[in-house]
């Protein structure tokens, strides 16, 4: 007689597969998820600020056509009134047939992640959590100031001679590779111990 382990709590054998990639950024950035089809709102927010690489501590807001979620604690400010609370929110009930979707992370760098979901997978083990299957490219730093400044920065760093050079470097702690990407590093950031 087989042992089965027993399905975790939250857990699914069904996931939906998204991909984000990251809007107007060069080399372009991009992940792959499985995320199960029970997920809700603040799991994908973490999901996509982990598996990105982003460090926290920015608003963020997600765009379904025109609805859009976010966090409501603390209250946001006036100017977002009209975004409704995403805690308790499925990902398929805000997706509401849709296949597509935006994110915005930091409305002071404005990240914007395009994210599809490609398809539902049926999976031989449920899962309780999002894991990362694929992806290229490191995470622009944070307060870069967005695509723009995230050119200009990987334009100084390139060039010893740039002005911003040594500056530049001292603040980024060192080298930075535009190209690095590692799945396991992302599944760590992703586990349950780690947030």
């Amino acid at each position: 007689m087989s042992k089965t382990s027993p399905k975790k709590p939250g857990a699914s054998a069904q996931a939906y597969q998204l991909y984000i990639e990251l809007e107007d950024v060069r080399p372009t950035v991009w992940r792959r998820f499985l995320v199960p089809v029970t997920v809700e709102l603040p799991s994908v927010h973490t999901t996509i600020l982990f598996g990105m690489g982003w460090q926290g501590g920015h608003i963020h807001e997600f765009f379904f056509g025109h609805d859009s979620y976010g966090c409501k604690d603390p209250p946001f400010e006036p100017d977002f009134e009209d975004v409704m609370d995403e805690a308790g929110v499925s990902l398929r009930e805000a997706l509401g047939g849709r296949k597509t979707f935006i994110y915005v992370y930091d409305y002071g760098d404005n990240w914007r992640h395009k994210i599809k979901v490609e398809k539902v997978v049926a999976l031989d083990t449920p899962i309780d959590r999002s894991v990362c299957i694929g992806g290229e490219n490191a995470c622009p730093p944070e307060d870069v100031g967005g695509a723009p400044g995230y050119e200009e920065f990987l334009e100084a760093l390139r060039d010893p001679s740039h002005p911003e050079h040594e500056h530049l470097t001292a603040w980024i702690g060192g080298a930075f590779d535009p190209a690095a990407f590692d799945v396991e590093d992302v599944n760590v950031r992703l586990s349950p111990s780690e947030y």
